[in-house]
């Protein structure tokens, strides 16, 4: 089992996000596994969005 050392905002979080609590998080693979392929996607997703976004802004500034 994982050590994981959490404040009440982050359990929060997670109960928001991800539908469960640390506890159910570090006791199942499985679901550690779904939480964090979320986590890899919304990431990708950012870096996405952020890339275009200075992509405009430099094009402004050729304008």
């Amino acid at each position: 089992m994982i050590d994981i050392k959490f404040t009440s905002e982050m359990e929060k979080a997670m109960h928001q996000f991800h539908g469960m609590g640390y506890n159910e998080y570090r006791r199942t693979h499985k679901k550690r596994m779904k939480v964090e392929r979320k986590r890899e996607r919304n990431y990708r997703s950012s870096q996405i969005v952020t890339a275009n976004l200075k992509g405009k802004l430099f094009l402004s500034t050729l304008n």
